[in-house]
């Protein structure tokens, strides 16, 4: 599992997978995302927009990230 971090309060989920260079484009993303392969905390997110916190598990591609928010 590979840990990633942002800014806080939050990223939203299509971000995230750019961030962690799972996804290319945003438009990849945007496209993993609606085609139901990307999992947040073990189930099936189709919301690109979802706002991750921090502490959830994002699972795409045989792989596994986790969020965690940088500290101030």
């Amino acid at each position: 599992m590979t840990k990633i971090t942002f800014k806080p309060p939050f990223i939203k989920l299509d971000q995230f997978l750019k961030l962690a260079g799972a996804a290319d484009t945003g438009g990849i993303a945007k496209q993993v995302i609606l085609d139901g392969l990307v999992k947040v905390d073990g189930e099936v997110c189709l919301m690109r927009g979802k706002k991750l916190r921090g502490g959830e598990t994002v699972s795409f591609d045989g792989q596994e990230y986790f969020c965690t928010v940088e500290e101030l």
